[in-house]
C-alpha cells in the first residue's frame, strides 16, 4: 500500500505517505507520541491536528518503517481511541524534510 510512491534516493528506498487518523486523537498527546515514534523509526515529516478532529501525518522514509508507523497509529498513545487510519501514498520530494516536527496549524 505504501510503496506506490516509493523511489530510490541515495541508494535507499524512500517512500512518502499522508496518514489521517480518526477517533479520540486530539487532546491525548497523539502528536507528541507520533513525533517520538516517527523519530524512533528514522522518519522525516510532520504531524498536526485538523479542524475536523482528526490528526494528519506526512511522513517520509524507509517503506517498511512507514508501515510500522501506520501500525502504531492504530494504537496510538494510552488515552487515544483510534477508529480509523487512512493512508495516501505520495510522491517523494527530495530534501523537503530534515527531521520530524509537530505543526500547530492546519495551513
Amino acid at each position: 500500500m505504501l510503496d506506490r510512491g516509493a523511489r530510490e534516493m541515495k541508494g535507499k528506498d524512500v517512500a512518502r505517505a499522508r496518514l489521517f487518523v480518526s477517533g479520540r486523537v486530539q487532546g491525548v498527546f497523539f502528536r507528541a507520541f507520533a513525533r517520538d515514534e516517527a523519530l524512533r523509526l528514522g522518519l522525516k515529516g510532520w504531524v498536526r491536528n485538523l479542524p475536523d478532529g482528526r490528526v494528519e501525518i506526512l511522513a517520509e522514509g524507509d517503506p517498511g518503517r512507514l508501515k510500522e508507523l501506520e501500525a502504531w497509529c492504530w494504537q496510538g498513545p494510552p488515552y487515544a481511541r483510534v477508529t480509523g487510519v487512512e493512508v495516501r501514498p505520495e510522491t517523494v520530494k527530495e530534501g523537503e524534510f530534515t527531521s520530524f516536527e509537530i505543526r500547530f496549524s492546519s495551513r
